[in-house]
Order: structure tokens, then C-alpha cells, then sequence
């Protein structure tokens, strides 16, 4: 089968499509599956530097965390699933390639949506859903601070807050998107209730407690990082929450470590790839029930794919996705 192969580990030079062998045939509780279509996350971009290896018994050769295409053959106990049905699931690793072999417990039925678009929601849907509903406890009228917003996680994020009844306040480093993001509706109102521009640096805080009438944001969604941090924690509310998700503008921060203890806040990394599998599968249950029933053009979610690239187009992919232009997701074809 043809894949996405990294030769050595550095730019998007070191990309190759390899003839690769076939995966084993499925055992007990596992599915073929013929992808048809793979998204593109920054974790990509880290593994082809060799900085994000993938748990054992993946091929850091072979990248991708997320796929669609068509169930091509299941294993014995698999009930949920028949031979060409639409699906897509989360993987550790090896998506961006023909066929991939996965749990039966981490792929779903894809609903009324086109498959190159099913290819954009799963690591981006069950991120935000995992990290706003089920770890931080995100609740109706709270008001959660999203960084990124314009990625695909923070697209996907913004809509799963305002579907809970939240009031959401994006951040972005594009003057740009901040724009494109503000013709973005949910329900016929504008998907963001208050967008803030960083593009001069993380100086934020004072506008979310002005948003909040001086309280501040109960849940903080941080795919950034870096000297977001401290702010995060300027702008936070008594007994809020913050969910680190993404480390894009560093690893280190200073804060001032007695406002995290005056305020009693609660600080959680969250990460999908490293978890076991019967965490992933909870993840993956949780997204099957609360989000996937509710994609698609008459839903409340739908992902916003901002290009489509063939298989042989992957180190354009890598490179437009390095640029930071791209507004939601990025997807690679393999039909």
C-alpha cells in the first residue's frame, strides 16, 4: 500500500509516498479500514522533525492521528460494523496511509457529511469535547477563553462551548482570521461572542474580565502555551479551570504562583496520542454519543476545511500548514 513516509527527520523535503506492506489481517475486535481521506495536525509536523515519536508498535515513519474512508474488512466479535460501511476514528499513528488497522472502539459511523470532510473532525472533535465537557465541566452561561480559535481544535471547541450554553471569548494572532472567524455563525449568531487580537503578544486578560463584568473566564482552553500561561492565570475566575492542550508558542512560562492559590485554580494537561487504549475509547464513546449525532449541514457541527491536498501533494500540506495561514483544517486525499 502506498504512505506518507518520512525519510529523515527534518522540513517537508524528508517526505516521501513509499510503498509500504499491507497491515495484518484483523484479529478479534479490530477493523481494516481503506482511507480515503486523512487530516493533517501540527502533530504531524512535530513527528517528521522527530520530535513527537508515537507510542510503541507505531511506525514513526508513518504519520497521521485521524482518518475517513471505508470499512474494507472486520475481525471476528465486530458487530457494530460491516464491510464498506463510511467511517472515521482517532489513531496513535500510520493514518496517512491506504489501509490502517485499528480498534473497533476508536472509529465511528460518519454521519450526512462528504468523507473529506468526516477526515477533519475526529482528533479535533474529541479533543474539545474531552477537554471543555468532560475534564473541565464546561457549563451553561460560564465563559471559556479559547486560544487559537481559528484552528481546527478551536473551531470545533468554540462550537461544542456554545452548543453547552457558554459564552465564548477567542483569541488569535491573525487580524485575518479574527476576521474570516467572525462571519462564522452558530444557531444564526456570530459563533464567538467576544474575539481578541494577539498579534502584538498574549495581552488578554484585561479584556476578558472586561467581557465578564470583572469575574473572568471559568475554563481557559490553551493550545498555545508559552507566555500565554501567566495571562491564562491573570484572567481566570475564582475556582476556574485551564486545560493545556497545545504547547505551540513553548514548553516554559513564569507565573505568579499565588494567584493560582488565591483564586483555587485548577490546572490539567490533556494529551489523546499517550493514553491507553480504554482511555482513547472513552474518549472516542463520549464523542460518538454527545458530538456525532450532531454533524452535519442541519447540525450544530460541521468542520471547517480550510484545503483539500492529494496524497502526492503532502509536502505542500507540510509547508502551507507551517506557514500558520490556514483557517481550520487541513486534508489529505488518497482516493
Amino acid at each position: 500500500m502506498k504512505a506518507v513516509y518520512i525519510s529523515d527527520f527534518g522540513g517537508p523535503e524528508v517526505l516521501e509516498i513509499r510503498d509500504v506492506p499491507d497491515p495484518r489481517e484483523p484479529g478479534e475486535g479490530e477493523v481494516l479500514v481503506r482511507v480515503l481521506n486523512a487530516g493533517l495536525n501540527r502533530a504531524d509536523l512535530l513527528q517528521r522533525r522527530g520530535l513527537y515519536p508515537p507510542p510503541d508498535g507505531y511506525d514513526p515513519r508513518i504519520p497521521g492521528l485521524e482518518f475517513a474512508g471505508r470499512v474494507y474488512k472486520a475481525g471476528s466479535g465486530v458487530e457494530e460494523f460491516k464491510e464498506n460501511d463510511r467511517v472515521f476514528g482517532i489513531a496513535a499513528g500510520e493514518a496517512q496511509a491506504e489501509y490502517i488497522l485499528t480498534d473497533q472502539r476508536l472509529i465511528a459511523h460518519i454521519p450526512e457529511i462528504d468523507t473529506w470532510d468526516a477526515a477533519a473532525v475526529p482528533e479535533a472533535y474529541v479533543t474539545a469535547n474531552d477537554a471543555l465537557i468532560t475534564q473541565a465541566g464546561l457549563r451553561a452561561r460560564e465563559a471559556v477563553v479559547i486560544h487559537a480559535i481559528a484552528s481546527g481544535v478551536g473551531i470545533a471547541a468554540a462550537q461544542i462551548a456554545k452548543a453547552a450554553g457558554a459564552v465564548v471569548v477567542g483569541t488569535s494572532r491573525s487580524r485575518e482570521k479574527l476576521e474570516r472567524f467572525g462571519k462564522l455563525l452558530f444557531q444564526g449568531e456570530p459563533l464567538a461572542d467576544h474575539l481578541i487580537n494577539t498579534e502584538t503578544g498574549p495581552h488578554f486578560a484585561d479584556n476578558v474580565k472586561e467581557f465578564t463584568d470583572g469575574r473572568g473566564a471559568d475554563v481557559v482552553l490553551d493550545l498555545v502555551g508559552g507566555d500565554y500561561f501567566p495571562e491564562n492565570v491573570r484572567c481566570m475566575a475564582e475556582k476556574a479551570r485551564m486545560m493545556l492542550v497545545g504547547l505551540t508558542a513553548g514548553r516554559k512560562a513564569e507565573f505568579d504562583m499565588s494567584i493560582a492559590l488565591a483564586k483555587r485554580l485548577t490546572i490539567k494537561g490533556t494529551v489523546l496520542r499517550s493514553r491507553s487504549m480504554d482511555e482513547k475509547a472513552e474518549a472516542m464513546e463520549n464523542f460518538k454519543r454527545e458530538i456525532v449525532p450532531r454533524i452535519g449541514p442541519r447540525g450544530l457541527f460541521f468542520p471547517e476545511v480550510d484545503r483539500y491536498f492529494p496524497l502526492e501533494e503532502v509536502r505542500e500540506a507540510h509547508q502551507y500548514l507551517e506557514t500558520n495561514k490556514s483557517f481550520g483544517k487541513v486534508v489529505l486525499s488518497l482516493a
